[in-house]
């Protein structure tokens, strides 16, 4: 990208904002926004964080409701659907899979036909609709299996009721689809790049978005899990249906202030069109200069509000679609702009592949982990613990974290490195990941104190309740948050800024695919574990008696694991260049801001010597 040239098209367009009297370059956005007619919109009237209010607490209430689905999911397959640990732990994670992987498919609608507010409201639609009939399913007697104290002869779930059931839970990840990668990307459209002071604000929006959201799954693990174990599963399930329906309702009442990005287009088509012309010119030589590749004029892209970006070294195959050869079909001639577009996306993809393996950590938070505490003794007094709500440490740990990252630890490192974010993100993202090393080492050490416990009081073989608090899952549970803290909110700064303008929402759901993709190999890992350690007459690691089982052992197989995938993280962060537009945005601001302060300036020694005059 030509920074002078985009830096002086900015700044002609303050000056001319500033003449017409539309308050001194804080006129209308320069990023291309619009409303939903398709005017422009003045920043004074839409976007910044009045409008981002409406989005936060939307997320707020959506969590609380995603998460008082899925923090006690596991609970319910065992005890009311009478389900094995492996057998419930695989159908929570690969539901949960499919939840994070549904995206990609909102991402392509939003970017391509209906742009993101649309997308979002018919898929939060179908999303309330599941939640309604989940709801109703384990509500009506004839769609849950009868209840059964003895815990022996149980009658297990019809074909029916399953149906119904796991039908409701797949609706529901069809509208989170088109949830998921728009909200967050509705949030951070609402600050323009090209003004110094939002880009500044932009900084911090997604830190304080993951703080937000994260007071709505705080209330799901402790009041809504202790609904569900000691009220009932239909007013914790009646709840989050209720506050899905609350957040759809606030995120509408916020229409007014939104701006909104025109839809660009299919991001899969742009690629495929970069892709196959490379291909069919592989025996074009590139030219040295990369001037004499095919690019449209600066002017082309300011309109629209657009950025233009030069050709770079990287990926260096793909240049051959921007060689002329005389055609000029945009499946045999694309601009350098979109061959650039196509290299941001496919550069982040190993950097992707590296976050798969920490994402399987955190599908053990809602399902073998739960299943520990339920061995454990939870009482406190007449007050029982629900096992799912030791998740809410994890979220206390993950809100102090950021607060303190953003507040101080930015602060610090930022006048030692330079860098305005402290750290780079892949720092950051690298952080978590040593944390989630520490996690497993704990988690095997705590079951294997577990385990010893349990052998003490000769309760392995009979499965009942270990002498032992809950509470010394915690370490595991809290250190949990503070890994959140550190990659989950770098992934998803990650993958936005480095995604291409025209791919954001595609570039959101990176982050998501790799929760997805987590939770799948979540249950991969644990069928083929479980299935391996039963050979040649062992008893095997993991069993629906946990006091009999060696979750230890698989919890140090996944501390090995992390260990060879941060291995793996670094050689892959040795490769990656960021995104100029990332990587320069400090000096973007720097000279923007000075380009402001002197036309001012002159404004006012002229004024002055008119005076005098």
């Amino acid at each position: 990208m030509n920074m002078n040239m985009m830096l002086n098209e900015r700044r002609k367009g303050e000056m001319e904002v500033e003449e017409n009297g539309n308050g001194g370059g804080r006129g209308y956005t320069e990023d291309g926004t619009v409303d939903l007619r398709g005017n422009p919109v003045l920043r004074s009237k839409r976007g910044g964080w009045t409008a981002c209010s409406f989005v936060v607490v939307y997320e707020v209430f959506e969590r609380m409701a995603y998460y008082g689905i899925s923090s006690n999911l596991v609970i319910y397959l065992t005890k009311k659907l009478r389900q094995g640990t492996v057998t419930s732990s695989n159908n929570v994670t690969n539901w949960v899979g499919t939840i994070w992987m549904t995206p990609i498919l909102g991402a392509y609608f939003a970017d391509a036909v209906l742009g993101r507010y649309w997308t979002f409201l018919i898929s939060a639609a179908i999303y309330l609709s599941g939640m309604t009939l989940l709801t109703l399913a384990v509500s009506l007697p004839g769609l849950k299996p009868p209840s059964c104290n003895s815990g022996t002869d149980c009658k297990e779930a019809s074909t029916l009721q399953l149906g119904v059931f796991f039908g409701a839970l797949y609706t529901l990840a069809v509208g989170t689809g088109g949830t998921k990668p728009n909200i967050s990307t509705i949030g951070a459209d609402q600050f323009d790049d090209f003004d110094p002071k939002e880009k500044g604000q932009k900084l911090s929006f997604f830190n304080w978005w993951m703080f937000s959201i994260f007071f709505g799954t705080l209330f799901a693990n402790t009041v809504l899990v202790y609904i569900q174990d000691n009220v009932g599963w239909t007013l914790g399930y009646g709840l989050p249906t209720l506050g899905l329906l609350i957040s759809i309702l606030i995120f509408l009442a916020g229409t007014p202030y939104y701006r909104h990005k025109v839809p660009t287009g299919s991001p899969f088509t742009k690629m495929a069109r970069v892709i196959l012309a490379a291909l069919r010119k592989w025996k074009t030589p590139i030219p040295s200069d990369p001037k004499e590749l095919y690019e449209l004029d600066l002017t082309e892209y300011a309109k629209k509000g657009k950025y233009r970006i030069d050709s770079t070294p990287t990926l260096r195959f793909l240049n051959k679609a921007c060689v002329r050869t005389g055609a000029t079909s945009p499946w045999i001639l694309c601009t350098v702009t979109a061959v650039e577009e196509t290299k941001q996306i496919l550069r982040m993809i190993p950097i992707l592949i590296a976050t798969f393996v920490p994402s399987t950590m955190i599908a053990q938070i809602s399902t073998l982990f739960v299943k520990q505490g339920t061995t454990l003794e939870r009482k406190i007094g007449s007050f029982e613990i629900p096992p799912a709500s030791l998740a809410g440490f994890v979220t206390i740990s993950m809100l102090i974290s950021v607060v303190l990252y953003d507040r101080f630890f930015v602060r610090i490192m930022a006048k030692w490195t330079k860098n305005p974010r402290g750290i780079t993100l892949l720092q950051r993202m690298g952080t978590g990941m040593v944390i989630h090393i520490i996690i497993m080492v704990v988690a095997s050490l705590t079951d294997r104190y577990r385990l010893r416990v349990a052998k003490d009081h000769g309760v392995v073989a009979s499965g009942k309740q270990i002498p032992l608090s809950i509470f010394v899952l915690l370490p595991q549970f809290s250190l949990m948050g503070m890994a959140d803290a550190f990659l989950e909110v770098a992934k998803i700064e990650f993958f936005y800024d480095q995604a291409p303008e025209s791919m954001k929402s595609l570039g959101t759901s990176y982050s998501m695919t790799s929760l997805g993709i987590g939770s799948f190999l979540s249950s991969f890992l644990l069928s083929t574990v479980s299935h391996l350690t039963k050979r040649n007459g062992h008893k095997g690691w993991i069993l629906n008696n946990l006091n009999a089982s060696h979750l230890d052992y698989y919890y140090a197989f996944f501390a090995v694991l992390n260990l060879l995938n941060f291995i793996f993280f670094l050689v892959m962060t040795k490769f990656y260049v960021y995104k100029a537009e990332v990587s320069d945005s400090l000096i973007i601001l720097e000279e923007v801001l000075k380009s402001r302060t002197n036309h001012v300036v002159a404004k006012q020694e002229a004024a002055s010597r008119f005076n005098l005059a």
